[in-house]
């Protein structure tokens, strides 16, 4: 469409730009306004750059920031000018006027800086500790990033966990890397890197394979055990024991369950259960031996409570019991019956008889056991008794099935008479021995008589010094020393 000569006219004749008049003082103005606006867009674009990766940082000599060559110019630029001044003078302008020279700030560091007043020269930017350096550091090597990434081999992770140093396993994610990984630990015969290897190996991978892996890898496998066995991890150390076919292991973990459980009933038909494990013939007989123990205490144990609160039993009034009987051990057990029950039949269950004939106690420990029991109590008649046995021409005599001496001891730790230790001092078969105990305990008559059966007189006169004057040991001495059919022998 062809123009107006008028329109053209006035397009040639337009321009959007003003021509310069000294008065025309509100166009100068409102054009600074607007290099103004264009600066303050510049640094709003700048700032609002999240993704500073994306920008390559530049100096005004073309150098990226950052780079070496960068930093060996800056450097000895830095210095030169050190050299010759210590710093630009500070321009207290507005608007800064800045130079095209090898200057150390890019772009956006020129709008991050210092916004209003002056730029500060490089040295003195470094000996500034209020001021921000925005250049990068140098590149480390590429060494020392492998700490960052993990690229390690399974033998350099094993030897850096030695170190000290954090790794991270999760990168082993193939089953031959992991077991690569295991062999070393092994290896290396540390077993703190061993049992954190087993731990990533235990939540990644199947226990099915794991297991398997294990059964070949016998070092491995005892760190295991030990480590669940510590953790208390129950269910995965029978699962494991189970899948190795080491039953009789199994068994005895299963048995050992028995400990936290705290009332008797359900511990004793726990017990019960157990009878029926896997054990091995020797073991049967104990765990049954030991599911009829507590449930002889349980009986024994409602009784004595009853009797004890009905205050119609004597010696429990006389001797009330300090704690149960519950989940004692069988000596306990016995010894309990000794003191409490000792006369009752053997058909009862708290008869001292009947508990030893039920598990099978040897007569010597149960004649120690009850022995220390009615010695306890004071009852020497029936100590007395536990001694007396007759022969086949209806004789009596004392006999024990341990030494008199170890008797002597007993008796005399539960405070018995010299009446009594002297019985039983006499019947010690060494002479030597039998004059230390009888000299210890002060019983004079074993002393006196023992040394007039060897015919010392020299040895009874120097005992005679050490009686009491007057006593009835003395005058017995000086009988024996005047009797005149005694020959003796110096």
């Amino acid at each position: 469409m062809m123009k107006s000569k008028a329109d053209e006219e006035d397009y040639w004749n337009y321009s959007k730009f003003k021509a310069f008049t000294f008065d025309d003082e509100d166009d100068e103005f409102s054009s600074l306004k607007e290099s103004k606006k264009a600066v303050n867009s510049i640094r709003r674009m700048v700032e609002d750059d999240d993704d500073e990766d994306d920008v390559e940082r530049v100096s005004w000599s073309g150098e990226p920031v950052g780079s070496i060559s960068w930093s060996v110019s800056e450097t000895a630029a830095s210095n030169q000018r050190t050299d010759r001044e210590p710093s630009f003078p500070k321009i207290h302008t507005d608007t800064p006027s800045l130079s095209k020279s090898n200057s150390g700030y890019s772009l956006s560091a020129l709008f991050k800086g210092k916004s209003r007043g002056h730029f500060q020269s490089f040295s003195d930017v470094l000996s500034d500790p209020t001021s921000r350096l925005y250049a990068p550091e140098l590149r480390k090597p590429k060494s020392e990033y492998k700490d960052y990434v993990s690229d390690w081999s399974p033998e350099e992770t094993v030897s850096r966990m030695q170190q000290g140093k954090v790794v991270s396993l999760e990168k082993f994610r193939s089953l031959q890397d992991k077991l690569l990984l295991l062999d070393f630990a092994v290896a290396a015969d540390d077993g703190n890197v061993i049992t954190a290897v087993l731990i990533f190996l235990k939540r990644t991978l199947n226990e099915e394979v794991l297991f398997r892996e294990l059964e070949s890898r016998q070092t491995a496998l005892r760190h295991f055990i030990h480590y669940l066995t510590e953790t208390r991890d129950q269910r995965l150390l029978l699962d494991l024991l189970r899948a190795l076919g080491r039953t009789e292991e199994v068994a005895l973990l299963q048995y050992k369950e028995h400990l936290s459980i705290a009332d008797e009933n359900k511990r004793r038909d726990f017990l019960k259960s157990c009878v029926s494990l896997p054990f091995p013939p020797e073991d049967v007989s104990l765990v049954q031996d030991h599911y009829t123990l507590l449930e002889r205490q349980i009986i024994i144990e409602d009784n004595d409570r009853q009797a004890e609160r009905g205050g119609k039993v004597d010696i429990f009034q006389k001797f009330p019991r300090r704690a149960s009987i519950l989940n004692m051990p069988l000596v306990t057990t016995l010894y309990y019956c000794c003191f409490y029950h000792y006369g009752e039949p053997e058909g009862t269950y708290s008869s001292p008889l009947n508990i030893r004939h039920t598990f099978k106690i040897s007569a010597k420990q149960y004649f120690v056991t009850a022995l220390a029991a009615r010695a306890k109590l004071k009852a020497w008649p029936d100590v007395d008794a536990l001694f007396t046995s007759r022969n086949w021409l209806g004789f009596t005599r004392k006999r024990a099935p341990l030494a008199f001496q170890r008797v002597v001891d007993i008796l005399h730790k539960n405070s018995a008479p010299t009446q009594v230790l002297q019985d039983y001092v006499a019947l010690v078969d060494d002479a030597e021995l039998r004059i230390s105990l009888a000299q210890k305990h002060k019983c004079h008559d074993i002393v006196i008589n023992t040394y007039r059966d060897l015919k010392d007189r020299q040895l009874l006169l120097g005992y005679r010094g050490k009686v009491e004057k007057g006593s009835a040991e003395e005058r017995k001495i000086d009988e024996l020393l005047g009797n005149l059919q005694i020959r003796w022998k110096n």
